[in-house]
């Protein structure tokens, strides 16, 4: 009996060893750079307050889910390590609950990001975190008019985690969701950008 149990024990390390040679294996195998396109959601955290909005007191906006995409390149330092860089587009709109107007915020990130991959097979999930610079441009609609804000740039990070699979040596699919947080400000309004990107994920292996 002892020994069935040693050899059941024997067998599945062997299995778990043989697993992870594989994997290894298969990682290694791979190109090392890499391009992306991403496409998705940008969903902000927080409401945008004004105070001077419609040429009255502090005024709360609504933010509404809005678009974001991302182009990234990216280099593998070992099978479970990458960095990456990226510029993105992301897009929000906002408005009061009870009086006419409209706020549009629309931000270009700069981005740097790692990577920390667990392949397996075809899979690999993995975590990220990053810092980026958030170039933004703040568009007012109310009763007064029309007012562009001068363009902001701030910093902030972000982290999340992803998916990839892939289905070819060279080609890859997956998602990936990640948390930002910046804070730009202009003429001494802040205005929060911390919400989800949710994006499908096309890669090219290089």
């Amino acid at each position: 009996m002892k020994n069935r149990k040693n050899q059941s024990a024997l067998a599945a390390l062997l299995a778990v060893v043989l697993l992870g040679m594989s994997t290894m294996a298969y990682a290694e195998d791979k190109p090392a750079n890499y391009v992306e396109i991403k496409g998705g959601l940008y969903s902000p955290s927080n409401s945008h307050d004004l105070d001077t909005f419609n040429n009255g007191n502090r005024t709360s906006l609504d933010s509404k889910t809005g678009f974001a995409g991302e182009i990234a390149a990216g280099h593998y330092f070992s099978p479970m390590l990458a960095l990456e860089l990226g510029i993105g587009y992301l897009e929000s709109k906002g408005s009061p609950a009870a009086a006419p107007g409209e706020l549009k915020l629309t931000t270009i990130p700069l981005v740097a990001t790692g990577k920390v991959s667990f392949p397996i097979d075809i899979f690999e999930p993995y975590g990220l975190f990053g810092i980026g610079a958030y170039i933004t441009d703040m568009h007012v609609s109310d009763n007064t008019g029309t007012l562009s804000g001068s363009t902001e740039v701030t910093y902030g990070l972000h982290a999340g985690a992803g998916l990839n699979i892939n289905f070819h040596e060279r080609m890859f699919v997956g998602f990936e969701g990640k948390y930002l947080w910046a804070e730009p400000s202009f003429g001494g309004q802040h205005v929060k950008l911390d919400g989800f990107v949710t994006t499908a994920v096309l890669g090219y292996r290089m």
